[in-house]
């Protein structure tokens, strides 16, 4: 490692699939350069602390094969340098006693973050490019950009959601299956929308801060109506991120839940499907409803999958620029492809002005793309409290009258977003309220 233009890799946040895909191409692309790569195990975790010796070098034979593999090569970490300077000053020695001129991150907010802040401290010595990682999606990229390991996320994840919907039919149960999304609610809302679940919560169509009871309502809410259809089974999907904006009087020892170096919740360790079963059942309960639910979480199963082919080549392609760029002289920015083009986006872009953290990306609730999935889902709806036979229907399986089905559950309507419709040119137009033609099945 005497080389004194050294490139070096390192991996940030949580695994995804694509990852060695990155580090395969970006290598293959420096070492073609005459550049000596090196891989800094468990990201930061090492150089942070001044140690050099947890560093593997990375060539062409060593590296031609990973794209197919999920995990990481190099390991990975959530080290984080930023919230000591002395650690961040540590990183930066560190990288210049290994003669690396140029560093490529490979992370999501948090990592590029870091890297953003260890870019700054190397004060040109240390050319620095991110490439976005992560399988909640929610970096400040254009909306149809998605960040890699995402697809292949959704695509094992829809697989699951589709068994435990065959299992759920077939044993009258209830399933809440709690999707990763530590902020955002794309991976739910992708897997829930491809499957074809009964419903999918997300954080972002709720008012803030979120309540428990509002979340209990719109699951037994689906409930009640999938059993108005002589249905008694089903599959929600939560995205775990909404533990994040619930009024944390509402979660039993939310505040004794460990963080991350990040400051983070670990939302691994708030139960919060285990919480939503006992609470829609108590709630279902006070109606006579008996129901089987079973709480399961997904994500842990997806983040090392082997990629499906659409990440193998994004990834391909994002380590290549990763590497080229810093080749060419570029500096300070995240990498990205956007409609074929290699687009960099340059450090200070990403930064919210407000919070001085990296940008995140919320589904889009105002969305076509999201009413349309709202439209395919069972629960309960504005046109239900409208149609008087429905309510009805509604009550009578609840056991109560209109009116108080009425008072228990339509709240829930303040948050539902208005009806879609379009003109002849495909332009979203606006609905008078109880215009839309209420269907009793998806929709």
């Amino acid at each position: 490692m005497a080389h004194h233009n050294n490139l070096a890799i390192l991996v940030g946040g949580g695994p995804a699939p694509g990852i060695n895909s990155v580090i395969g191409a970006a290598t293959i692309r420096a070492r073609l350069e005459e550049i000596n790569v090196i891989g800094l195990r468990d990201g930061f975790e090492w150089i942070m602390q001044g140690d050099i010796d947890h560093v593997i070098p990375l060539t062409i034979d060593a590296v031609s094969r990973i794209h197919f593999r999920g995990g990481s090569h190099i390991g990975i970490s959530r080290a984080n340098p930023t919230a000591n300077p002395m650690h961040l000053e540590n990183a930066v020695i560190s990288l210049l006693r290994l003669n690396v001129t140029q560093l490529i991150t490979i992370g999501g907010d948090d990592t590029a973050f870091s890297a953003m802040k260890l870019e700054e401290r190397a004060a040109g010595r240390i050319r620095v490019v991110h490439v976005p990682k992560t399988i909640d999606n929610d970096l400040d990229l254009p909306p149809y950009v998605d960040t890699f390991g995402y697809q292949t996320a959704r695509h094992f994840g829809a697989e699951i959601v589709k068994n435990l919907m065959v299992d759920a039919r077939t044993t009258s149960r209830w399933y809440f299956v709690i999707a990763m999304g530590r902020k955002a609610g794309h991976l739910a809302l992708g897997i829930g929308k491809a499957a074809g679940a009964t419903l999918t919560l997300t954080s972002e169509e709720f008012p803030k801060p979120i309540r428990v009871q509002a979340i209990v309502d719109s699951l037994a809410g689906a409930i009640i109506k999938r059993l108005s259809y002589g249905r008694p089974d089903g599959v929600g999907i939560i995205a775990e991120g909404v533990v994040l904006d619930v009024a944390p009087e509402d979660l039993e020892g939310l505040r004794e839940v460990e963080r991350d170096p990040h400051g983070h919740l670990r939302i691994g360790e708030v139960n919060i499907g285990e919480i939503l079963k006992a609470q829609v059942a108590a709630r279902l309960g006070a109606f006579g409803i008996k129901t089987t639910v079973a709480a399961k979480n997904i994500g842990y199963e997806l983040r090392c999958a082997d990629p499906i082919p659409f990440d193998m080549e994004y990834t391909r392609d994002l380590g290549y620029c990763a590497a080229k760029y810093l080749v060419a002289g570029g500096n300070a920015a995240m990498i990205s492809i956007q409609g074929g083009h290699f687009v960099p986006v340059p450090f200070g872009q990403m930064i919210d002005s407000e919070t001085g953290r990296t940008r995140i990306r919320l589904v889009d609730v105002t969305s076509t793309r999201y009413a349309i999935a709202r439209r395919y889902m069972i629960r309960l709806r504005r046109d239900d409290f409208e149609d008087s036979l429905e309510l009805a229907k509604l009550a009578a399986t609840a056991h109560v009258s209109p009116d108080q089905f009425r008072r228990e559950f339509e709240y829930l309507m303040a948050a539902e977003p208005p009806p879609l419709a379009m003109d002849e040119l495909g332009e979203r137009v606006p609905i008078p309220d109880g215009a839309e033609t209420r269907r009793r099945g998806p929709g």
